[in-house]
């Protein structure tokens, strides 16, 4: 998994790789990778044609084979979708186009993004018990690439924040500043009267200050440097 991380540019690069070769290494003909992520289930990758319109029918009736793997945690076969009864008209569907059983993975949750891989075969029982377990691999390469990704987008959110939070406390310091020379008073007073300015206008106390600064000095604020990592 580490060579092809290195190879692919994104995580849905990663992804299309990853199910290209599950597909091709099993019996299946084509698969969809779901992601829920805030509660809305969607297609990230997918290959073999027919799993986008697979993945839309589950998501229009909210239930069917990958959704129920991505819900319980467990694995869902289907042998023959001719005999199955189970997600109401999802079945019948997938067998107009041509799919006759279907494979559903659960990605081992490792961040708080959920998601399946759903393989399906034009064939019935074509999925063997070493096809689940090949397959179940598979999931768990992209549950540690998926968990991956949220990292280092929690981590980049997490400097975002700081950045602003920095931001606001410089601009609040400058405007504790100015009202300490222009009122010939303590910081602690100069303080108390910019929070009562922020209560009064029913604003935030960097906006607060932010207005301040900028009434008195005709511009707003100049905006703090991001945050660098030392060389």
């Amino acid at each position: 998994m580490i060579d092809w991380l290195l190879e692919t540019d994104t995580l849905r690069d990663f992804l299309q790789h990853l199910v290209a070769e599950a597909v091709a290494a099993s019996a299946a003909d084509g698969c969809g990778v779901t992601v829920q992520h805030s509660s809305r289930p969607l297609t990230v990758v997918s290959t073999g044609g027919v799993a986008d319109k697979l993945d839309e029918k589950q998501y229009g009736q909210d239930d069917g084979p990958c959704l129920q793997a991505l819900r319980t945690g467990e694995i869902v076969h289907v042998p023959d979708m001719l005999e199955e009864s189970r997600w109401a008209s999802y079945p019948r569907f997938a067998a107009s186009l041509g799919v006759r059983s279907a494979l559903s993975v659960p990605i081992p949750v490792r961040s708080h993004t959920a998601g399946a891989l759903n393989f399906y075969a034009v064939d019935p029982d074509a999925f063997t018990e070493e096809d689940r377990h090949a397959l179940a691999f598979s999931a768990a390469q992209a549950g540690g690439a998926i968990a991956l990704a949220q990292r280092l987008a929690d981590a980049e959110e997490f400097t975002r924040d700081l950045q602003s939070a920095l931001a606001s406390r410089r601009m609040i310091d400058q405007a504790v500043g100015v009202v300490m020379q222009q009122r010939q008073c303590a910081e602690e007073e100069a303080l108390d009267l910019l929070r009562r300015l922020s209560q009064q206008t029913n604003l935030k106390l960097h906006d607060a200050c932010r207005r301040l600064l900028t009434g008195i000095t005709g511009r707003p604020p100049t905006p703090q440097p991001p945050l660098r990592p030392r060389p």
